[in-house]
């Protein structure tokens, strides 16, 4: 088990409402758990994302992210930039960005690269985390796309968006942390939904969890009951 205090585990989640069907009640949900538990960072999709940034302005140690790309990817590198230079004026802290996953498949790592890097000159020193999407790569491809964002500058490589076909493993996590060492962080999402599993990343070399509120609060509860445990003996 990481050396964690685990009622500090809020700490490594990242509260996200990024499905498609969220509306601005759980927005709110998110805005009173990330007060109560803080929660390293809160996101929500693009057209709340000013309204979370509001909410939390009261909330020093909750930071507010912003989604560039997302969930495809496939947008052109000008709209990525857009999308990044508006999420910034909303006032987030930190940009979450899906790579362009077709042009990766394709072979062509130039332009998966320059894409990446011209979210990363318009985050103007914000951290940014390249989202892979793992479910749609091979092996040989998610080690090449992990290389490449770091290349870029990035600071996190984070494995998927939560809308793929199947979850991040603790597998992919391991493929990651052995291709990039400690050149970038790295953040999971997708199907992290005990307190075990996160556990189990946090082992293999992740720092971070996008986690939708449901999750995060059975996570959080599961780790408050687990360290009462630990004390009590």
């Amino acid at each position: 088990m990481p050396n964690l205090d685990l009622t500090k585990i809020a700490r490594v989640i990242d509260i996200s409402g990024v499905r498609t069907d969220v509306a601005l009640e759980e927005v709110d949900r998110i805005v009173e758990a990330s007060k109560k538990h803080h929660f390293i960072a809160a996101f929500a999709m693009p057209c709340f994302t000013r309204y979370l940034v509001e909410q939390l302005s009261d909330t020093e140690d909750v930071m507010v992210g912003g989604v560039v790309g997302f969930p495809s990817g496939a947008d052109t590198t000008f709209v990525k930039v857009a999308d990044a230079k508006e999420m910034i004026a909303y006032g987030v802290d930190e940009l979450d960005m899906v790579i362009n996953v077709g042009a990766l498949k394709s072979g062509e790592y130039d332009l998966v690269r320059d894409d990446i890097k011209a979210v990363v000159e318009a985050a103007n020193g914000r951290p940014v985390k390249s989202i892979l999407e793992i479910c749609y790569l091979t092996d040989d491809e998610i080690a090449r796309g992990a290389e490449i964002a770091v290349e870029a500058g990035v600071t996190y490589v984070k494995t998927g968006t939560g809308w793929g076909p199947r979850p991040t493993t603790v597998d992919t996590i391991r493929l990651i942390k052995s291709t990039i060492g400690n050149a970038a962080l790295i953040k999971a999402a997708g199907g992290i939904r005990t307190l075990d599993t996160l556990l189990e990343m946090m082992d293999a070399g992740c720092s971070r969890f996008g986690i939708g509120i449901n999750s995060a609060l059975k996570i959080v509860e599961e780790a408050y009951e687990r360290a009462s445990v630990l004390v009590a003996r």
